[in-house]
């Protein structure tokens, strides 16, 4: 490991044994049959890379990728099935949610705990004491015990010890997504402090808008494999083409992820969409493309993008109307079209006829993940019919570095100038009696 590495991560492995049945661990550990009992699930496979003194290195993938497990690994709360992992630095890390914390205990005894256990006495304790809990901003409830405490609460604790300990490295697990957006933006303000002080931060986060703006580098996990790892823009791009579908090892190599565009088989649909209608006509594809005409489901603000969905009449249909629509996580519906309001097809379908409808628009929401549903519909006579529909069919991420206020940006054009002064009449009044008392003052001493 050279000078300026601080995190090495060599070749390491980590398979976790499962057990059909408890008594199946009992037989294994005391090697009481001569065949094995048990399956493996290879969590980590061959992972390699390095971090720099200084840098902010963000590690993504979808859940399941390994992302948490090579964390526990690197800070020693896990062990390498093989492999190894060299650190040269101070760790202070934030993982899961309750992670180095007694729920017993109250917060200022969980402090200490943490600060003992990291190696310091309780008089360098207390002299960071008021910044942790400053920072914190719990007020009463560090008296109360950690069980008590909502998730933001408990986060805001867990961050502010963290980050008061004067860690060489810094490693968080996407813990700040539960606390509220004014936290969060204390902690990533946070980041900056650390990065202009020359520490070294690695985290993991599905918040591709917040990798994109404060990471140096990014390493791409799927599946326990490292796709690869370069620039944030360069792997949010290959993680967009990983979202869309399934990872094709034979049509890219795993160092050459960026090009994963042409790795990827088409993506299904929600498992938990609501599906519904007559029959009488059939949604039969939906997905979105960007502006490079490449499938995904990742979009960066203010870029074009379009969605796609291609219908079969399966009888003859006299007016059909092609309609999306986009709620946020919460299902609230923020926006939506079809083809009547767009008045762009108003005629009929025969049986047996497909036809595809694209609906081009450039990406305005602020960043975040919302859901895309689908409509098949029409009037039959005055009856307003649905054929077919797909509520939150896929979902979409928009990746932006810029957020405003609500749900999309107003695309402001925002220009600040100086303003020269002018006096207002009651001003030039006061200014000239001033002025007048001031010369009488002046006669009289002459």
């Amino acid at each position: 490991m050279d000078n300026n590495t601080v995190i090495s991560v060599e070749h390491v492995n980590k398979i976790y044994k499962l057990y059909p049945r408890p008594m199946d661990r009992l037989i294994d550990t005391f090697h009481l049959m001569p065949w094995r009992k048990y399956g493996e699930h290879h969590a980590l496979k061959d992972v390699s890379f390095t971090v720099n003194k200084g840098e902010t290195v963000g590690i993504i993938g979808t859940n399941g990728s390994g992302k948490s497990t090579i964390l526990k690994i690197i800070t020693g709360v896990l062990h390498e099935t093989s492999g190894s992992v060299t650190v040269d630095g101070r760790i202070s890390a934030l993982l899961e949610l309750g992670a180095g914390f007694n729920a017993e205990y109250t917060g200022m005894e969980n402090i200490y705990l943490n600060g003992t256990m990291i190696g310091f006495s309780k008089e360098e304790i207390d002299q960071k004491l008021q910044g942790i809990l400053d920072f914190a901003d719990i007020g009463e409830f560090v008296y109360q015990p950690v069980k008590t405490y909502s998730s933001g609460m408990f986060v805001r604790l867990a961050f502010a010890i963290a980050i008061n300990i004067e860690p060489e490295i810094l490693i968080v697990d996407e813990a700040l997504s539960v606390g509220d957006v004014f936290f969060q933006a204390k902690c990533y303000r946070k980041f900056d402090e650390f990065k202009k002080m020359g520490k070294t931060i690695l985290f993991v986060s599905h918040d591709l808008s917040s990798v994109s703006k404060y990471c140096d580098r990014v390493i791409l996990l799927n599946q326990g494999e490292k796709l690869g790892e370069g620039t944030p823009k360069e792997m949010i791009d290959a993680y967009k083409q990983v979202l869309v579908g399934q990872y094709s090892k034979e049509s890219a190599s795993a160092e050459d992820a960026k090009n994963a565009v042409d790795a990827v088989v088409e993506k299904g649909l929600n498992p938990e969409t609501l599906e519904y209608g007559s029959g009488k006509g059939s949604i039969t594809s939906v997905h979105i493309t960007d502006e490079k005409g490449r499938n995904t489901n990742a979009i960066i603000k203010g870029a074009e993008f379009t969605v796609h969905m291609e219908v079969e009449a399966k009888e003859e249909l006299q007016a059909p109307i092609f309609a999306f629509s986009i709620k946020n996580v919460k299902g609230t519906e923020i926006t939506g079209t079809n083809t009547m309001f767009e008045k762009t097809f108003l005629g009929s379908m025969h049986k047996g006829e497909k036809k595809e409808a694209t609906f081009k628009q450039r990406m305005t929401l602020q960043g975040g993940e919302y859901l895309l549903s689908f409509g098949l519909t029409g009037y039959e006579g005055s009856d307003f019919t649905v054929y077919h529909r797909l509520y939150d069919a896929i979902n979409i991420t928009v990746i932006s570095d810029k957020d405003t206020v609500g749900f999309y940006d107003m695309e402001s054009k925002v220009e600040v100038k100086d303003v020269v002064w002018t006096p207002s009449i009651v001003e030039k009044e006061e200014a000239t009696e001033v002025g007048k008392d001031e010369d009488n003052r002046k006669n009289h001493i002459g």
